[in-house]
């Protein structure tokens, strides 16, 4: 059982102590991201994160903000999601009072220097460049892209040019005093601390965290009714894709039956995909199929480098795979291979101590629960070859179907006949 600690004012303490470690890693959550921007402020989430590292009152400067931790070799960073945005440090045990310090200093007290707004408008507008060279990745914002089109869920987390170039001060003020409030915030402690010590500490670096109602998330809209297809043109070498459909969200049951039947598509090196496209018709040098689900939307979605000549073929071969599970299912064994390699990667990745925290807290914010690892190794026990079967049944379906490329060769849009 995992402990959760609420306040009155609704900050809520997710504790996991350990003697069998010598660091102490403190995050703070907050539930927000790109999902509560209006289109006006798109990656506005974004730029309030890379501003909280600019100085606060009692560190003024970016180099007093890095020294304080980079003196006692901690690690720290932060993060922006569509749901949550995240800032953590990571230390050894002796240093957990400094790393409590330095997260609740930069988290409630940072003043967003207005000297410092038009250099990191600039860092951003330059990742966004970034990402957008890099095909492999910028195909995967074309998949939201064609998936959910001009709503939140289908906007690039770091933002457009556009809006970020006209974010200001004032914006990511208004912003922090609407999201960045008690009951949207958790301060996750895993590592070698004491509890009840800890937890009183929490409470007193962060009294003066403010009350707030909040916003609502844009209610998502999904609207398909044929085969979709978005391409960008590229000068690429390969041709990179995202083929999959619509699937079901994190409160559906067959959740899990979705984490499975990706898996046994694409989720290993001996899946299906990768044995037929990579080490059997050498197509792709990448090719893996993912499963997504949210509390709003689930999909499930095949990535992949395809080779400019082969692209079409990549493609057919591809869609072949999703209608024979579609019409055959999966094997017993198969089953059995998937459910055990999600276990063993689940069980070896909270090894780590830097995913149990976001393992346990993502968990609270997306719903409101937390299940520990031996429950959630259960749901996946139980998923039968009926339930890969119904599922695989109901998502590939012609009209559930998505294609988003880059590449110099267009596809023909009559392949998606198959």
């Amino acid at each position: 059982m995992i402990k959760k600690i609420t306040l009155k004012n609704g900050l809520r303490i997710i504790p996991i102590p350990s003697k069998n470690t010598n660091i102490v890693i403190v995050s703070v959550f907050v539930a927000t991201g790109s999902k509560y921007e209006k289109k006006e402020e798109k990656g506005i989430s974004h730029f309030l994160e890379h501003m909280y590292f600019n100085g606060t009152k009692k560190r003024p400067s970016s180099l007093e903000i890095a020294e304080t931790l980079d003196r006692v070799g901690g690690i720290y960073n932060a993060f922006t999601s569509q749901e949550y945005t995240s800032y953590y440090a990571k230390v050894s045990k002796e240093h957990f009072d400094l790393a409590l310090d330095w997260v609740s200093d930069i988290f409630l007290n940072s003043i967003l220097p207005e000297k410092y707004i038009e250099k990191e408008r600039g860092v951003i507008i330059e990742e966004i460049r970034m990402r957008k060279d890099n095909p492999m990745e910028h195909v995967q914002s074309l998949w939201y892209k064609i998936l959910y089109g001009d709503q939140p869920i289908g906007w690039d987390i770091a933002g457009e040019i556009e809006t970020v170039s006209h974010i200001k001060r004032e914006d990511l003020i208004h912003y922090r005093e609407e999201q960045y409030i008690a009951k949207n915030t958790i301060i996750s402690l895993v590592g070698n601390f004491n509890e009840k010590e800890a937890i009183e500490k929490v409470k007193k670096y962060f009294s003066k965290i403010k009350n707030g109602k909040g916003r609502e998330k844009a209610t998502v809209v999904e609207k398909q009714n044929k085969p979709e297809i978005l391409w960008e043109q590229r000068n690429t070498d390969q041709t990179h894709i995202c083929l999959g459909v619509r699937g079901v969200n994190i409160f559906d049951k067959k959740r899990y039956a979705q984490d499975i039947l990706a898996h046994v598509l694409g989720g290993m090196m001996s899946s299906r995909l990768f044995e037929k496209i990579r080490t059997k018709l050498g197509l792709a040098y990448y090719i893996a199929t993912e499963s997504f689900s949210d509390p709003d939307v689930g999909f499930l979605v095949t990535a992949a480098g395809l080779n400019n000549d082969n692209l079409e073929k990549g493609i057919v071969e591809i869609l072949k795979e999703y209608k024979k599970v579609k019409s055959e299912g999966i094997t017993k064994s198969e089953l059995k291979k998937a459910k055990d390699s999600i276990k063993g990667k689940l069980t070896i990745a909270l090894e780590y101590w830097d995913a149990k925290s976001s393992f346990f807290t993502s968990q609270e914010i997306l719903e409101k629960r937390i299940l520990t690892l031996d429950q959630i190794l259960k749901e996946i026990d139980k998923v039968s070859l009926k339930d890969i079967k119904t599922l695989a049944r109901k998502i590939f379906q012609p009209n559930n179907l998505n294609l988003a490329l880059i590449g110099p060769k267009k596809v023909n849009p009559d392949i998606l006949k198959i």
